[in-house]
């Protein structure tokens, strides 16, 4: 009988999607303006994040219809539905003619030590963030196993650990930086020790 090797085969991955948009810097610097402004207009945004105790600003609580109010947002939403697309096209999902939209969007200013503790997006099929001002130190967004609740006894991962391995996986923000993941994959953004606001726009996706 002939010897055959052990193998070793990658089920389930999760996947995380990351590009760069081309010629961002006038699309950022628009939605910073964007962002400032409504920072010091929207009342009820301001009163939900001191209600639920929200560092800086977010207009999550707040505003439902920002590529209505403002054109980089509305230019935001069809750069951000065109990536999905692409993104569902490496899931291999079966959408049946149907297409991710754009259904909710909200702009973050996380002020120096803000941080945003972990958690997961319902009611949405795809989740993401879209960096428009990050100065350095402005920390990362932290992704966690999806499987991590389920490891019981399991023994931690080496420090040593390839990236595809480990238990939580940073991606590093950068200025017109758009990153795309599955609603439900987990994830945190922590502290920020910048000298200055790290300003986001994050968004989820259904399919329509």
């Amino acid at each position: 009988m002939q010897k055959t090797q052990p193998k070793i085969e990658a089920l389930f991955p999760t996947l995380v999607y990351r590009a760069g948009l081309d010629r961002a810097g006038s699309l950022n610097h628009a939605l910073e303006q964007a962002a400032f402004e409504l920072a010091e207009h929207d009342e009820a945004g301001r009163r939900w994040c001191a209600r639920h105790g929200y560092p800086g600003y977010t207009s999550y609580g707040s505003l439902a219809d920002l590529p209505d109010r403002s054109r980089p947002f509305a230019r935001l939403k069809r750069l951000i539905e065109q990536h999905a697309a692409r993104f569902a096209r490496e899931l291999h999902w079966d959408l049946r003619g149907g297409k991710p939209l754009c259904d909710t969007m909200w702009v973050n200013v996380l002020p120096e030590g803000g941080s945003h503790s972990s958690h997961i997006h319902t009611n949405a099929v795809l989740s993401g963030t879209y960096y428009v001002k990050t100065p350095p130190g402005a920390g990362p967004i932290v992704f966690e196993d999806p499987r991590h609740a389920l490891m019981m006894a399991a023994p931690p991962r080496k420090a040593s650990a390839p990236r595809s391995l480990r238990t939580y996986v940073s991606e590093e923000p950068a200025p017109g930086a758009l990153l795309l993941w599955e609603s439900w994959l987990r994830h945190e953004v922590p502290l920020n020790r910048a000298a200055g606001e790290r300003i986001s726009v994050s968004f989820n996706l259904v399919i329509g």
